[in-house]
């Protein structure tokens, strides 16, 4: 109708996961947590008070960057709260990026980085990723206003050297945000960049390895004088009393975060092992998810287009187990399975036998 402008009316939203709304199925499609939060987070849901939702709440979430700060060995001034680590990504793109300041980062890699270079109405320079997933070493000279590298990868689950990464900061002539979203369950992290370059910026999600997907909480790490450019273009009370409340809660109980990470940690080598017992290619993962590729025959049902993962993704569905698949060239014949607990596992697991006997 020619309400809005040329870049939106053009543009294809973001596509998430499929939410089941039955609570009888087996739920590996959107990188949840599969183990509750901590029992202080209930404690403290269960008090929250009248008068904390009568009023706005602290604009900056003073609370959790004292905590963040604590738990990152930093001072809370390099800590931003966000609605979200979605919300940052859109910050940034809005800080940084318009039709002269193009962002750039490796692909395949997390898909909503182009769905906000559209709505930004910036140039996205996409650089290939190799077969091994390093860091594309054309990435630095891309001029970009913006690099992005998500590290652990979404979709590989593949992790970049720190070192690399460090020298990709040294070199970029824009600002590189580092999306950690997923390095709870990596033996690394970026954090130590942001003391000695001025333009990195990390990521952090409360969503995977503190189990707080539905509470929508992220927050960013960096130098005071970036964290003051972004909070220019945040909302005036961007994360409600409640979370703020609760991601406190959560990250300051870092022994039972540490207790479910390696939960996770442990059944994704279980999984990643049974699954290449089955026939699959299941590259190390850094992250609460595996990436299988089927090496298996073509697809019995006539998906010549898709072939065979399309084939076992469509046989999950209709036995309620629910994976991600990306009709993406590079990503037609693998699936991206969530890290669930050992029952989830294993029902997964035992369906795919039979599905490949089929």
């Amino acid at each position: 109708m020619g309400y809005f402008r040329e870049n939106i009316e053009k543009a294809k939203g973001y596509e998430p996961g499929f939410q089941p709304k039955e609570s009888n199925v087996v739920k590996l499609n959107t990188n949840e947590n599969p183990y509750p939060p901590s029992p202080k987070v209930m404690k403290v849901l269960s008090e929250i008070s009248p008068e904390q939702l009568r009023r706005y709440p602290d604009p900056m979430g003073s609370a959790f960057r004292q905590a963040a700060a604590e738990v990152n060995s930093v001072q809370p001034d390099y800590i931003m709260c966000c609605n979200g680590g979605d919300e940052l990504l859109k910050m940034a793109f809005q800080a940084f990026c318009d039709e002269n300041r193009p962002v750039a980062y490796p692909v395949p890699t997390y898909s909503l980085y182009p769905v906000l270079a559209k709505l930004q109405n910036c140039k996205a320079v996409e650089i290939p990723f190799d077969n091994e997933f390093n860091l594309p070493a054309k990435l630095a000279g891309t001029g970009a206003a913006l690099t992005i590298v998500c590290n652990p990868n979404a979709p590989t689950g593949s992790f970049i050297n720190v070192d690399e990464l460090a020298s990709l900061a040294d070199e970029a002539s824009g600002v590189l945000l580092i999306d950690e979203a997923y390095v709870d369950f990596a033996e690394k992290n970026c954090t130590a960049l942001v003391k000695d370059f001025d333009n990195v910026i990390i990521l952090r999600s409360m969503s995977k390895g503190y189990s707080l997907a539905g509470l929508r909480f992220g927050y960013a790490i960096a130098k005071p004088d970036l964290i003051t450019g972004l909070i220019k273009v945040k909302d005036s009370y961007n994360v409600d009393a409640v979370a703020i409340a609760i991601a406190t809660a959560a990250i300051r109980d870092q022994d039972y975060f540490r207790k479910t990470v390696e939960k996770v940690i442990a059944e994704r080598t279980r999984l990643t092992g049974q699954l290449r017992n089955l026939g699959f290619d299941v590259p190390d993962s850094s992250s609460n998810f595996i990436l299988a590729e089927c090496k298996n025959s073509p697809s019995r049902l006539g998906l010549a287009e898709t072939g065979r993962a399309a084939e076992i993704y469509e046989k999950l569905t209709r036995r309620n187990i629910f994976v991600r698949y990306f009709a993406y060239p590079e990503l037609k014949e693998k699936l991206r399975i969530t890290i669930g607990t050992p029952e989830q596992n294993d029902t997964l697991l035992s369906a795919l036998k039979e599905i490949l006997q089929e």
